[in-house]
């Protein structure tokens, strides 16, 4: 344990406000977003090859879903687009045996906001384990109990979210609890889950109160995950927080460094982020990047219940890690294309190959959504061709019936060295089942509707009337309602678009 840490006595009279707080209105001009530029259209002859990182972080979505339900619209950086997507889960097959971690489904449909494009749609599901067979869980949950956390929406909302998490996990999985403040302190010990009545008295005895040192709660916590480690386990560090680190983090790359060392010690990290005005999203993402974890934001309880309940087991269990997508485009057949997202998940060609190079990671039964708008030779190009340029026909020949080809890499959960799939992306298309047709569909409705209201300069005509029109049809069966829900907010949005 840390030499200034204390003792949860210590922790509880230093946390405890005077007098309940009266409830403040957020400032949402203080919530911090990375400025990010929208991938551009690249030329096939030019740059052939794409490469990026998987994310299956939804932060994003949620936090923008909140926004929309409070009559605002989203600022355009708070959207990041592969993120409204994955935040939804897609009917792709998946594999029937762990040795194949995951699948993966590619199909190319038109493009609904451009005549003549091509959207290629890469869907990938991961494996999902029966829960009797998953590995125990370790983890240690790190909880701001900072002055910033009073609000309902904040520390509360953390208490009751981790209660709903503690009732599904299995009785020999453990959980410890750090919490920080004007110091950093344990509040329990590693419990497993059978002691029930230990973390439930826990829980109930955090208040909110005092100054953020979030730079020695970490510290804290990967010390206690450390020393109970299981290599059996998967060992995780939550942390629940606003994102105001305003106290004891000088250093911002320190703190990534101690989250990629205990990474590769095998702790990983995941961050929960709950509130809004004064709402640290870009150091939350970074954090949650470094280590290997899920970045996910908190707004109701049934957002809670996605998260830590009906999507706990593909949020801890990795089932493959550095996870990195590389498409390479047939200039015969694609003049150019664009990336839909993942500007912050943008590799280098050469970090394709190079195992030392960090990417996302799948969890058991998850999915991941990617899509490659393409302009197929033939087609209206939107950057006009050079005087002196000419297609090399006789380089592309023989892969004319391929608009491009896909590369995945990625390692299995432990291991250093990198396997790899390869798949050819067909111009002629085999009918589309409807499955596929459904999914595909909903998710290009998705992608739509986060450029629209990220005031993207891409989609032409088209409406959020249309990505309604188009999300409506491939709903499908709707199991907990996020698709009616998302249908909903768009309609929400075009109310709030124009007051």
């Amino acid at each position: 344990m840390m030499a200034d840490s204390v003792h949860m006595s210590e922790v509880q009279v230093m946390a405890a406000p005077q007098a309940p707080m009266p409830w403040v209105v957020p400032q949402e001009e203080r919530d911090r977003f990375t400025e990010i530029e929208d991938n551009g259209i690249m030329r096939t002859a030019e740059t052939p090859v794409s490469t990026f990182s998987i994310d299956v972080d939804t932060a994003s979505y949620s936090f923008s879903r909140r926004q929309i339900n409070h009559g605002r619209l989203p600022q355009p950086d708070a959207i990041r687009l592969e993120e409204w997507v994955n935040y939804f889960d897609y009917d792709y097959p998946a594999p029937d045996s762990p040795k194949t971690p995951f699948l993966t489904h590619v199909s190319v449909s038109d493009s609904p906001w451009r005549a003549g494009n091509k959207l290629v749609h890469i869907g990938i599901k991961g494996y999902e384990p029966q829960q009797a067979s998953r590995p125990r869980a370790n983890l240690v949950f790190l909880l701001d109990v900072s002055g910033s956390m009073m609000s309902d929406d904040k520390l509360p909302l953390v208490t009751r979210s981790l209660r709903m998490m503690v009732d599904q996990m299995h009785p020999e999985d453990s959980v410890a609890i750090v919490v920080y403040a004007g110091a950093a302190g344990v509040v329990l010990e590693p419990t497993e889950i059978r002691e029930k009545h230990k973390i439930e008295a826990a829980l109930n005895q955090l208040r909110a109160g005092g100054s953020t040192a979030g730079g020695e709660g970490i510290q804290l916590a990967y010390d206690l995950a450390a020393e109970h480690f299981d290599k059996d386990a998967v060992n995780r560090v939550i942390l629940a927080t606003d994102g105001d680190f305003n106290v004891g983090v000088t250093d911002q790359e320190a703190l990534e460094g101690l989250i990629t060392r205990e990474r590769d010690k095998g702790i990983y990290l995941s961050v929960l982020g709950f509130g809004q005005g004064n709402y640290n999203d870009s150091l939350m993402q970074t954090l949650a990047q470094n280590g290997n974890g899920v970045a996910a934001y908190i707004d109701t309880l049934n957002e809670a219940r996605k998260v830590l309940v009906t999507e706990a087991t593909s949020s801890l269990i990795p089932i493959a890690q550095d996870v990195k997508i590389q498409m390479e485009f047939n200039p015969a057949t694609v003049q150019e294309y664009r990336l839909l997202g993942y500007e912050t998940r943008a590799l280098e060609r050469e970090d394709f190959n190079n195992d030392k190079v960090d990417a996302g990671e799948i969890g058991a039964g998850h999915t991941v959504t990617a899509i490659y708008e393409i302009t197929p030779v033939g087609a209206a190009p939107m950057i006009e061709p050079g005087r002196y340029e000419k297609p090399d026909s006789k380089t592309a020949a023989p892969f004319a019936g391929e608009y491009a080809f896909l590369k995945l890499r990625y390692k299995r959960p432990g291991e250093s060295r990198s396997l790899l799939i390869e798949t050819p992306v067909p111009v002629k298309q085999e009918k589309a089942a409807d499955w596929q047709r459904r999914e595909t569909g909903f998710a290009i409705a998705v992608a739509g509707a986060a450029q629209l209201l990220k005031g993207s300069q891409y989609t032409g005509e088209w409406t959020l009337d249309d990505a309604i029109e188009l999300a409506q049809k491939n709903k499908g069966d709707d199991e907990y309602g996020y698709r009616s829900e998302f249908i909903q907010l768009l309609r929400q949005a075009e109310v709030s678009e124009k007051i």
